[in-house]
This record gives C-alpha cells, sequence and structure tokens, in this order.
C-alpha cells in the first residue's frame, strides 16, 4: 500500500462584488473574493493540496487564469474534476484537514455545510474531512480585512 501527502496554500483579496464563497458554501457578504473563477480560496488550497499528493502539478496548470473557460467557473466542478482524475490513477483521499485564515467571515457557522459539499464533491465520508477557522489576531492582510487564506492538507492511498 502507497500513501501520498499532498499540501496547498491560497489567498485571494476582498473585492467587487458578492457572493463569498468558502468552500463551495455562498455566505452572506457585500464583497466577494477577486478571482478568474468563483474565487473560493478553500477549494483552491484542497484542489492544489490534491494534485501536489499526486505530482500533477497545480490549480493554475490545471485551470489557468487566462483561460476564458474557467472565469466565473464553479470551484466545486473544478474540485470534481480532480476527484475523477484521483480515481481514475487508482487513489483515494484517506482525509483532508483544511484551514480557513481570516478575520471575517466567521467560519463555525458554515463549517458542517462546507464538509459536506467537500465529502460529496471527493466521494467520501463527512468524517474524512475537516474544516476550521482562524484569525490573525488582526495581524497581516487577513487581519487586516483585505483578504482571505487557506491551507489545506490531504493523505492519499493507492487502491
Amino acid at each position: 500500500m502507497q500513501f501520498r501527502v499532498g499540501q496547498g496554500f491560497d489567498v485571494h483579496r476582498f473585492g467587487g462584488p458578492g457572493p463569498l464563497i468558502l468552500g463551495g458554501v455562498e455566505i452572506p457578504s457585500e464583497v466577494g473574493l477577486v478571482a478568474h473563477s468563483d474565487g473560493d480560496v478553500l477549494l483552491h488550497a484542497l484542489i492544489d493540496a490534491l494534485l501536489g499528493g499526486l505530482g500533477l502539478g497545480d490549480i493554475g496548470h490545471w485551470f489557468p487564469d487566462n483561460d476564458a473557460k474557467w472565469h466565473k467557473a464553479s470551484s466545486v466542478m473544478m474540485l470534481k474534476t480532480v476527484a475523477r482524475e484521483i480515481q481514475a490513477q487508482a487513489w483515494r483521499v484517506v482525509n483532508a484537514d483544511m484551514t480557513v485564515i481570516c478575520q471575517r467571515p466567521k467560519i463555525s457557522p458554515y463549517r458542517s455545510q462546507m464538509v459536506e459539499v467537500v465529502a460529496k464533491a471527493l466521494d467520501i465520508q463527512n468524517t474524512q474531512v475537516n474544516i476550521k477557522g482562524t484569525t490573525t489576531e488582526g495581524l497581516g492582510f487577513a487581519g487586516r480585512g483585505e483578504g482571505i487564506a487557506a491551507q489545506a492538507v490531504v493523505l492519499l492511498e493507492q487502491r
């Protein structure tokens, strides 16, 4: 049995109209995140972790921001595309652990819904997905409310 670990990180700044989408969940907000796609920083970090674990490059390679096909694209759809590739290569996700780094919004009211979206997209159990939020105690761009960052770590197992 072979295992691989992947890690991902992403950042997007606030700007423009909403919606604000995190973990595939629309969160009430007057502003969204600036991005070519829907700007779901959490799923972007997860996608990078999954691709990295399999040595398949990164989100920019798979879903380039200079390709009109991905303009305003759903990050859930991108995650499902990567999930199909994982299965095609005879791997499976053992677990995914993610952290959203921001002063606002608070993640806890949306956490269980985010877990469900991710688990469904990856075709795994909710217990295999963990999402948490943290602040930077007012420090840096996240602390000033300029944007949101996210980190993800995944464990993959060859079937």
